[in-house]
Formats: C-alpha cells, sequence, structure tokens
C-alpha cells in the first residue's frame, strides 16, 4: 500500500500539497471499544473556506471535517477531539465547524489570545471546546509570554477547560514551575516528546513520571508512535506490531496513571517529513500499549468521556 503521490477517489480523496497524508488506511485488526474517542486529531481548512494564518510555519493539504468523520467511521471510532492546528493560529472557525456539524460527536480544543473576549469563550464552549491549548515546540510557533498564558488559563478554568501543552523533553525543567502553576488539568500531548532511542526507565522519561506523578492534575496522550519512533513501521515478523521503540513508553505511563491517559490518531499528522502513517496501522498499536481490555475501555472509552462529555448520562 502506497501513502501518497496518486489519485484516490472516495471519502478520503484529499488534495494535494506540501504534506500529504495517507490516502488508503487499512482496517485496524485491532477492533476498538464501543464508544471510544479518537481524542487527538485535526483539521486544516478547507484552505478556500477557512484560510490558513499568514504567521503559519508549514502549509498544509486540506483536510476536511467530512475526510475526518469518515476516519473515524473507518477505524471503528464513535467521537473526535479536535484539537486546533498550529496553521490556522488562533482563528478556530474550521475547528468549531467540524465539532457544531458533528451532531455531539466532536469536542474541541481552541487557541486563544489575551485579547478573547468572555462571549468569545461562552461561544466557542456553546460550540463544544472544552480546552484550550498552548504550544512550546519553538519550531512550530513564536513565543508567548507566560503572563498572557497564565492569564488565559485563569479565565477558561472557570468555565471547566483544560489546558492542553505541547513541548518536548529537553524543555520540561526550564517549564516545570509555569507548568505546575497551571490552574486546572494539564494534558501533555505525546507524552512531552520523549526520546525513544533512550531507556523508558532511564533519567530523562523518569522526569517526566515524576512530573505526572507530583502534579495529580497532569493527563498524558500517550499518540505521537509515528513521530516519536525510530525504528518505524515495519512489522515484526509480518505482525502488526509497528513502531515497536515507542510501546514501552506509552505502557508504562498507562500502567502508572490508567486513569490520566488519553489516545488519539494525530490525523492528518502535521509536519512529518519521513513517513505518513497508515492510521489504521497506528490503531493496531492499542493493544500493546494496553493490553488488557479493561485498560482499552479505560483509555479509549472512559477517561475521554469524563474529561469531553461529563454531561452523559453513565459517564
Amino acid at each position: 500500500m502506497n501513502a501518497i503521490s496518486r489519485p484516490v477517489t472516495g471519502p478520503f480523496e484529499k488534495t494535494k500539497g506540501w504534506l500529504d497524508w495517507y490516502a488508503d488506511p487499512s482496517k485496524p485488526h485491532f477492533r476498538v471499544p464501543a464508544g471510544a474517542v479518537d481524542a487527538h486529531c485535526h483539521v486544516f481548512g478547507p484552505g478556500a473556506e477557512f484560510p490558513y494564518a499568514p504567521e503559519r510555519k508549514y502549509t498544509p493539504c486540506d483536510a476536511s471535517k467530512a475526510q475526518l468523520f469518515a476516519l473515524r467511521d473507518h477505524l471503528g471510532f464513535a467521537r473526535n477531539v479536535v484539537v486546533q492546528a498550529t496553521c490556522h493560529g488562533a482563528d478556530n472557525r474550521a475547528m468549531v465547524d467540524a465539532c457544531m456539524s458533528s451532531g455531539g460527536k466532536a469536542r474541541g480544543v481552541a487557541t486563544v489570545r489575551r485579547d478573547v473576549s468572555d462571549d468569545d469563550l461562552k461561544r466557542l464552549n456553546e460550540a463544544g471546546v472544552r480546552g484550550v491549548r498552548f504550544n512550546f515546540v519553538k519550531r512550530l510557533v513564536d513565543f508567548t509570554p507566560k503572563d498572557e498564558l497564565m492569564d488565559i488559563a485563569g479565565r477558561i478554568a472557570r468555565l471547566g477547560w483544560h489546558v492542553v501543552i505541547y513541548f518536548e523533553a529537553v524543555d520540561l525543567p526550564e517549564l516545570w514551575d509555569f507548568f505546575t502553576a497551571i490552574p486546572t488539568t494539564i494534558i501533555v500531548d505525546h507524552m512531552g516528546r520523549p526520546d525513544v532511542t533512550k531507556p523508558a526507565d532511564g533519567p530523562e522519561f523518569a522526569a517526566f513520571l515524576r512530573f505526572m506523578r507530583e502534579n495529580g492534575n497532569v493527563w498524558a496522550k500517550v499518540s505521537g508512535a509515528e513521530r516519536l519512533s525510530v525504528s518505524g513501521p515495519a512489522a515484526l515478523n509480518g505482525e502488526r506490531n509497528p513502531y515497536r521503540d515507542f510501546v514501552p513508553f506509552a505502557r508504562r505511563v498507562i500502567e502508572e496513571f490508567p486513569d490520566r491517559v488519553l489516545w488519539g490518531t494525530d490525523w492528518p499528522h502535521p509536519n512529518l517529513k519521513d513517513h505518513m502513517p497508515d492510521d489504521g496501522l497506528l490503531v493496531d498499536i492499542l493493544p500493546h500499549i494496553a493490553p488488557t481490555a479493561e485498560l482499552q475501555r479505560t483509555l479509549l472509552v472512559d477517561n475521554p468521556m469524563r474529561l469531553y462529555w461529563p454531561e452523559e448520562k453513565g459517564v
């Protein structure tokens, strides 16, 4: 199966651009539990309707809400959490449109600036937004003053929202004090991007585990295998067990903090340069990082429902 550079038709049809996503994802061998949530994904444009931010650091190909929802159904998920992409800056219209078009099956994470009004926050809340994202990856965004971010965190905490933080492992020590002062739930994207060439029980990843252990409001997304892996997507002895070097890191987080973990595809995988992953293959990582049915349901259903759909009965 080839990833890109050929015309396709049907629900996954895409427009060609600098960043192309996998055109025909395989059907996962692993069946996710009923009600499973893809808790980290994006929409890009379409640019003709929702223009990309002038200050963006990359220009993606379009990846629409219809294509996202088709992928959701293809992979067997019931719901999505749509995270604002940096290529759209603080213009949340594409993300909000996806949430409002989902029939209640999507929630959102926005990017906002300090001058956002209370009315704007209220409208975002009504549209299904439940968090804001602070990006600290220097190659993706320009620096935002920490006092501005803390002001935003205080305001959104009153709405019951959470903060999603994206950073690289090497930067955790200098950001530690700021993160621990955030007055609401914190969710770390991709486990803080650990170096998977180092041991999962080594001192660098131990610092991230200590960060979670000492701060009970910190959650982690055990996602991003296609970003972090060095071994890549190759199967072992024909078995669908890709990204093997990623597995011990995610499994360790899940087993120690089962009630504070989420997982998502990260579709359409912005800023990947080496390969575009088969999303069906990404789903097949799940039984390797969450080896029991109980852990799988906690990771994919109970945790995201508690965080994003707490109003639904039985959650």
